[in-house]
């Protein structure tokens, strides 16, 4: 299995006790670093082409994050909480990067599946607005390029961040052809994915009250979130793994633990077998509990791999 990152995307800082910090991705690599991970190939990811980002991005986004370089030691704000550093641009290209050359590798038949280790996340970016401390929408950014560079005509993105994709779904939300199935908190930032959003037919949300624990979680994956996704038929699936639904999160208010990350990677991989030849996928969106994320992340490595 193939997994992408890149040194650019440690360096990308929020600011001082920002929860999307460097230690989050290093904690990650640390994990990934022992033996049992060692069979793993791993490989830089590139920065993102312009043409890449314009598929999800009008060019006047595009262009404003790429200026914003502050100098070494600097910040510029762009919201409450979303914020960049004189790395962020290029962390946010390799992020976006890392999910094209995913999507070229398991496309192109190199690898069955593919994950991202990468930091900013990016299922908050809508698609002419930076937020939640995300930039570019990668998950969508890959899809697009599946389509248009490999010709897949159906793409599912499979979200169990806690917190609701809104730029997934922005990005999706007149496209038929691509497909945002989440399950989340609500009510919780950013403040969507209802079940009446729905899109052309083509979003599906689960929206779950705080408190929610793994059992639930799995039954609404099993019967009502995979189920619609092979009946869309994907040619290729892509998750947006964030693990910040995890009871240990500071974030948020779910009750998961690590076998539930794993148990609906396992589910997401049988389905994908079944659907597009086991085309998977994985971009790493939230996660803000160090020990928790690394856990989290071995667990559903676990399953990428064994599936």
């Amino acid at each position: 299995m193939l997994l992408l990152t890149h040194p650019a995307c440690l360096r990308h800082d929020n600011g001082p006790h920002h929860p999307e910090a460097p230690a989050r991705l290093r904690a990650v690599m640390q994990v990934l670093e022992t033996q049992e991970f060692s069979a793993l190939v791993r490989a830089e990811a590139p920065q993102a082409t312009r043409e890449q980002l314009l598929r999800v991005h009008p060019e006047a986004h595009v262009n404003r994050i790429l200026s914003i370089r502050p100098a070494e030691g600097e910040t510029v704000q762009l919201d409450a909480d979303t914020a960049m550093n004189a790395h962020s641009a290029e962390a946010a290209l390799r992020a976006a990067g890392a999910g094209v050359e995913a999507v070229d590798a398991v496309m192109r038949g190199e690898f069955p599946r593919a994950f991202c280790a990468v930091r900013p996340p990016g299922h908050h970016a809508e698609p002419d607005t930076a937020m939640g401390f995300c930039f570019f929408s990668s998950a969508a950014i890959a899809a697009r390029h599946a389509q248009a560079v490999h010709g897949v005509e159906r793409v599912a993105v499979l979200d169990f961040d806690v917190h609701h994709g809104n730029g997934t779904q922005a990005a999706f939300w007149g496209e038929p052809s691509l497909m945002l199935a989440s399950s989340h908190q609500m009510p919780l930032y950013p403040g969507t994915g209802a079940a009446s959003e729905v899109g052309q037919g083509n979003i599906l949300n689960v929206p779950l009250a705080s408190g929610t624990e793994g059992p639930a979680f799995r039954k609404i994956w099993e019967r009502e979130i995979l189920p619609a996704v092979a009946a869309f038929a994907p040619g290729l699936v892509i998750v947006s793994a964030g693990f910040d639904a995890h009871r240990a999160d500071p974030l948020a208010g779910l009750r998961l633990v690590e076998e539930d990350f794993g148990w609906v990677t396992e589910a997401i991989c049988e389905m994908a077998n079944g659907t597009c030849g086991g085309r998977v996928v994985s971009l790493l969106e939230g996660g803000y509990d160090l020990g928790a994320l690394a856990r989290s992340v071995a667990a559903h490595l676990r399953a990428l791999i064994s599936a």
